[in-house]
């Protein structure tokens, strides 16, 4: 085996060994778009454009991803959307 052939070896076996959560945000019947929107900008550090369309993903599909990464990076921001009211879930 190469030396190029190990190093890429390796370098897969350390990408595999990061997991990657995501948030789940949830459709009700209860929080304005605009309250959704302005909630993903500050939560999640989103657009306005991009936090517009994941409030439409969830209002039409009942729900959207709204965030990937690490679950210690990923737990706060959860917490902060359900203090604000929103329904989401780390998976």
């Amino acid at each position: 085996m190469s030396t190029r052939e190990e190093i890429s070896e390796e370098l897969l076996l350390e990408e595999e060994t990061v997991n990657q959560n995501e948030i789940v945000l949830f459709n009700d019947d209860v929080n304005t778009f605009d309250h959704v929107i302005d909630t993903l900008v500050s939560v999640c550090d989103h657009t306005s454009e991009q936090a517009e369309q994941c409030s439409m993903i969830v209002h039409y599909n009942g729900k959207c991803t709204v965030k990937t990464g690490e679950f210690k990076d990923l737990k706060p921001r959860c917490t902060r959307l359900l203090q604000a009211g929103l329904n989401a879930e780390i998976v």
